[in-house]
């Protein structure tokens, strides 16, 4: 089992920054894959992959709208995932939500077992 907490959303100007964490317990946390998404207003039954992360750090991908502008990284003696976003755009609002347990590098939602709650991020025009 593991289990995820997001932190770090917040309302912030267009061309501005945020990092999220993501907190994980469980013993699983250095051996699996994670990935960020996000839900966008009126789509909230949609899970839009963001970035993913191979279990070492070593290997990312991103989505073709986030490439450039934000950072996938991990920490796992502290179990915890982060993203950093730069150069936010007012359509970078949404939910995001951390998952974990793909395999690989994920890029579909179906791909992971656990998912944290969401943090929510707006960026004004």
């Amino acid at each position: 089992q593991v289990r995820l907490i997001e932190s770090g959303g917040g309302l912030v100007q267009a061309g501005g920054s945020l990092r999220l964490s993501c907190a994980a317990s469980g013993r699983l946390f250095s051996t699996i894959a994670m990935g960020w998404f996000r839900q966008r207003p009126g789509k909230e039954r949609e899970r839009e992959f963001v970035a993913a992360i191979d279990w070492s750090g070593s290997n990312t991908d991103y989505a073709d709208s986030t490439k450039g502008r934000f950072t996938i990284s991990r920490d796992n003696a502290k179990s915890t995932l982060y993203l950093q976003m730069n150069s936010l755009k007012p359509e970078d609002t949404a939910v995001y939500l951390c998952a974990a347990g793909s395999v690989g590098l994920g890029l579909t939602a179906d791909l992971y077992d656990y998912w944290g709650q969401g943090t929510q991020v707006t960026v004004s025009s």
